[in-house]
């Protein structure tokens, strides 16, 4: 079970790195060069919705960059706005702006043509949702594992 275990970790994080490797072609294929693969699956992940910029860290996946760096850099380069909170002074709100919703749309084309590409493979639907149920467990237990290492004996399996 080990070994699995550490496999199951070392594939997740070259999944993720192919799949950031694909955003990439894909902006480069649209000649899109102000933005990167990263910068491009956070306006991807905040949609039509208003978001504070640490929302956004906890809804994607942004592993070795600087959350606020890149909101500063798609404000400048006019896919977000940005404006503090009313309520709270230290938080910044973000939105897509008609460049950014224009990526987006982009993006959701290419997300669509994967998933239509898929139906010509050996995955299946069934195959995802297994995907989706194991890894859902996977990251339940590490929030419960980290839940430990902060509060000793606490842990429930």
């Amino acid at each position: 079970m080990s070994n699995r275990y550490l496999e199951v970790i070392s594939l997740v994080e070259r999944l993720h790195r192919h799949f950031l490797e694909v955003v990439k072609l894909e902006l480069d294929g649209l000649r899109i060069h102000d933005i990167n693969n990263v910068q491009g699956m956070m306006l991807f992940n905040i949609g039509d919705a208003e978001m504070t910029v640490g929302e956004l860290t906890l809804r994607g996946c942004y592993l070795g960059s600087n959350v606020s760096y890149n909101v500063k850099k798609m404000v400048e380069n006019g896919y977000l706005s940005q404006e503090r909170s009313v309520h709270d002074r230290r938080s910044i709100h973000v939105r897509l702006t008609e460049k950014g919703r224009q990526l987006r749309d982009r993006l959701s084309k290419m997300h669509h043509r994967h998933s239509e590409m898929l139906s010509q493979t050996l995955v299946t639907g069934e195959d995802l949702e297994a995907v989706i149920t194991t890894l859902g467990r996977l990251e339940r237990f590490w929030i419960r594992a980290g839940d430990l290492v902060q509060r000793p004996g606490q842990f429930a399996a």
